[in-house]
């Protein structure tokens, strides 16, 4: 009986895992059917477009290779001789781009200093561009343009003074003693070292500094203005822009300026940015919307970015940036879910307002080697140039290239400042967000390369300041 009993069982069981391997197997055909029809449906919906992308010093190449990488053609501008080499390889590389306007579907100008006057112009031919005017261009290269405008709008600025004489300017810090930041203003805000900000309660190191200035930079700044220093959480708050509207979600991002860990050394362009994709908020409502009929009037396609510092008396927007932003738009599209060609094209067409993404925290550390942040071409001859970049393993998800081109199979780096790529992580909080980055790093060999290991740490601190004052709080 106790036989037939466990003869039954087992007869049971086996009939019931036939059914349970027969769901399974249900399941799985489905799923792969389903999977086959969307995939069907992708490539069918897939439009190949053609982009035309133009820079200056080879900054967009990276956002090119995604374009390339998603099935799309792409052709590649760069002006400056020093930089022609830079993303060669990864993307189709021309050397007049405005041979190539008729043929674009899309084109996308990665800069300020003149750029929007060539994009405004194409703009009002008819084509589709991501650029800025004239308008939006002086936002960033005339700081007190931009602080003006602010100003104008309703929003609230750090009290500045703009100078063209160093002697007058030095007066000025004698006869009103306190700790204020130096912002050369045109083309040399763009040598990022240059930025400096004083410590000293009575303004003694802004003087020494602003001599120094005089004798050796006073030919490459002939404007410059004096901030008064204010103490808060440094944050910015960026959103695209569709020539109609800013696009949804908002961009909340905190950038590492310094060279080295905890926030020393000499100013870079930028060392890694940590981000979050958000709702509008506080912060963002007081400051970018109050000026989005202004940018819609201007037909504004692209990024638009404001860094402010921010206390609890306020918030005070420090600078403009009126383009993408770099490293940040590698980060971004990182953690984009929509392709990015697909974003590009219906941005400049002005059709979609929002977008998808990756929710919780997204971090991008920059890897460079010698001479950056110095200008120093016979070093990077020396130390850097042609360097191979070797992956122990060969994966490079979440790896972005900026100063790099491909030769036979080979990621060299080239180019002049020793910005070599960008490596991004995501993650549901800062922490694992930071172990993605960090982990995908330790794959990474290049001679001589340096980095920061400490982008994101900010955010532990900031946090609980910025949620106290409400700022982050989506309305």
């Amino acid at each position: 009986m106790a036989t037939y009993v466990a003869n039954k069982k087992e007869q049971n069981s086996e009939k019931s895992n036939e059914k349970a391997s027969e769901k399974t197997n249900e399941a799985v055909a489905e799923k792969v059917i389903s999977e086959k029809i969307i995939e069907k449906v992708e490539r069918k919906s897939f439009q190949k477009r053609k982009f035309l992308f133009v820079s200056l010093d080879g900054l967009i190449g990276d956002i090119a290779w995604q374009v390339v990488r998603e099935g799309h053609e792409v052709k590649y501008s760069i002006s400056n001789p020093e930089d022609k080499e830079v993303a060669a390889g990864f993307v189709n590389m021309i050397d007049d781009w405005e041979k190539e306007v008729e043929w674009a579907d899309v084109i996308v100008f990665d800069d300020v200093l003149g750029q929007g006057t060539k994009a405004k112009k194409l703009k009002d031919m008819g084509k589709l561009v991501i650029g800025g005017t004239p308008y939006t261009d002086k936002l960033e290269d005339d700081r007190t343009f931009g602080q003006e405008e602010l100003k104008k709008y309703g929003i609230s600025i750090v009290p500045y003074r703009e100078f063209t004489s160093f002697d007058d300017a030095i007066k000025f810090v004698r006869d009103n003693p306190g700790r204020y930041v130096i912002k050369p203003s045109g083309e040399a805000q763009n040598i990022k070292g240059l930025l400096f900000v004083g410590e000293e309660p009575d303004g003694r190191d802004v003087i020494q500094v602003l001599g120094d200035y005089q004798k050796a930079w006073s030919h490459k700044i002939p404007v410059f203005q004096l901030q008064k220093r204010i103490s808060g959480v440094e944050i910015a708050v960026g959103a695209f822009f569709n020539g109609k509207e800013f696009m949804q979600p908002i961009c909340i991002n905190f950038e590492h300026k310094k060279l080295f860990p905890g926030n020393l050394g000499p100013s870079t362009g930028e060392m890694g940015t940590s981000i979050f994709w958000s709702g509008p908020n506080k912060l963002f409502n007081l400051t970018l919307k109050k000026m989005e009929a202004k940018f819609a009037e201007e037909g504004y396609v692209g990024y638009m970015d404001l860094n402010c510092i921010v206390n609890n008396n306020g918030i005070y927007p420090l600078e403009f940036t009126a383009r993408f932003g770099y490293p940040i738009v590698s980060i971004q599209q990182d953690s984009m879910i929509t392709p990015i060609g697909e974003f590009l094209y219906s941005m400049a067409k002005g059709d979609t307002p929002t977008f998808k993404v990756k929710g919780g925290f997204h971090i991008g550390v920059r890897l460079v080697v010698p001479p950056f942040p110095f200008d120093d071409p016979e070093q990077f001859e020396v130390l850097s140039k042609d360097s191979v970049i070797f992956f122990k393993k060969p994966n490079t998800e979440g790896v972005h290239v900026e100063d790099v081109k491909l030769v036979n199979g080979e990621w060299l780096v080239t180019g002049s400042a020793g910005v070599v790529l960008v490596v991004c992580g995501s993650g549901q909080t800062m922490k694992q967000a930071q172990a993605q980055c960090y982990g995908r790093i330790k794959n990474i060999l290049i001679p001589h390369m340096y980095y920061r290991t400490d982008i994101g740490d900010r955010w532990y601190e900031d946090s609980d300041r910025l949620h106290n004052w409400g700022y982050l709080r989506e309305v």
